[in-house]
């Protein structure tokens, strides 16, 4: 569980105002000093996250913010990370001092939460510390509450059982490809080596695609695009080509036509983001102009080479298709733009390194500012000219999404 990767991990926030004991929660919630801790306000100032296990829901992602309140200029910039943070938050916890329940606070952080869709627990920290006619009064009050003490412990199993409860109603996340096809079928895996694949292994789409195919059944055969030809011509009844999205061109050409072919980032894309607006944001590629403006948004650092995708491949054919240079601005990881509405069209990554609701959250700020937001694959797949054919693995054809 801990090689799990923080993508996939469901990713919950600890939420409240400045030295209201959010790291101390964190370190007795994880049992282990993970968070610093000071009586100073502020201490935590970029968000401090941590992997581990949630028996029974499975691996999660615990991420402690700065914490709202603090007033000065540098709790500004602290403000605005933890904000960023909600993007990414799958659920929430509010924590309260016992000793400073601010309300107000907690009404902004409430409009926030259901702003991005966030289910949330409400946290009552420190009830060590105030008498037992005290308590129970905020027990009267605040009855749907958790009171705790991070500094004994207690109550610290309560909020567990409740965060289970919560993830346990959330959405199931989709396969890569398991629910696509029928037990025992057969998928090729097309896995180009080139001077973007990491020495000594391969990326982490592939990886988490063969994962999937063990996990339901699904015989799955790796190759490279210089082998395809000669696999197809010795395995018999395969159901699925999946190629990555750069050879896309050559493998259509060698794959029979009776044989569903598609991408990684195709199958990321639905299983990571609204797959529907990805297709229609594809089809806005036909308006633009030598004017446009286009934002490409990464999800991990790398090194740039010539055969990079998303700075080299994607633009040179885009730039074919439109007939003049497009201009090109790149996000990386969680740094995506407010001013999203400058844009012509944003094209997504297959986004394995960031989880579904940072994605679904980019894709509803676009919805919002009516910004065409699309992804490698599908964009790979409709500037070659087979949109249409890897469609068909997901029975949706263009004109059903038109």
């Amino acid at each position: 569980m801990n090689s799990t990767p923080n993508a996939n991990r469901k990713h919950i926030a600890v939420f409240g105002k400045t030295n209201a004991g959010k790291s101390s929660l964190i370190n007795r919630f994880l049992g282990q000093e993970v968070s610093l801790v000071s009586e100073k306000e502020g201490t935590t100032t970029d968000p401090v996250q941590k992997a581990m296990e949630l028996i029974p829901v499975g691996p999660v992602l615990i991420i402690d913010t700065a914490g709202f309140g603090d007033k000065s200029e540098l709790g500004e910039v602290r403000v605005k990370r933890t904000l960023d943070i909600l993007k990414r938050t799958d659920v929430a916890i509010y924590l309260f001092d016992i000793n400073d329940i601010d309300l107000e606070e907690f009404k902004e952080a409430k409009r926030n939460f259901k702003k991005y869709n966030i289910p949330y627990v409400v946290v009552i920290n420190k009830s060590d510390s105030v008498n037992e006619n005290i308590l129970e009064e905020l027990q009267i009050k605040f009855k749907d509450s958790i009171f705790l003490s991070s500094n004994t412990g207690e109550g610290i199993e309560l909020l567990k059982e409740k965060l289970i409860e919560i993830l346990k109603e959330e959405e199931e996340e989709l396969p890569i490809v398991g629910d696509l096809l029928p037990y025992n079928s057969k998928v090729i895996l097309v896995v180009p080596i080139d001077s973007e694949a990491p020495k000594g292994r391969i990326i982490l789409p592939q990886v988490q695609c063969i994962r999937d195919c063990l996990d339901h059944g699904i015989k799955s055969y790796v190759v490279r695009d210089t082998e395809l030809e000669s696999a197809l011509e010795e395995l018999e009844g395969v159901d699925l080509v999946i190629t990555d999205s750069q050879a896309f061109k050559e493998v259509d050409r060698i794959v029979p036509k009776n044989i569903k072919l598609t991408s990684f980032s195709m199958l990321f894309a639905r299983q990571k983001g609204d797959f529907e607006e990805f297709i229609k944001g594809a089809l806005k590629i036909k308006d633009l102009n030598k004017d446009s403006r286009v934002l490409i948004a990464e999800s991990c650092t790398h090194n740039v080479s010539h055969e990079d995708i998303g700075r080299v491949k994607i633009p040179k054919l885009l730039n074919k298709y439109v007939g003049a240079d497009l201009t090109y601005d790149h996000s990386i990881f969680h740094d995506f733009p407010e001013d999203i509405d400058k844009y012509d069209l944003i094209i997504h990554c297959g986004a394995c390194m960031i989880n579904r609701k940072t994605v679904i959250n980019r894709v509803k700020q676009c919805k919002e500012k009516n910004v065409p937001i699309t992804n490698y694959g599908i964009v790979l797949a409709y500037l070659n000219g087979i949109l249409e054919r890897s469609l068909s693995l997901f029975n949706t054809k263009k004109g059903d999404i038109i």
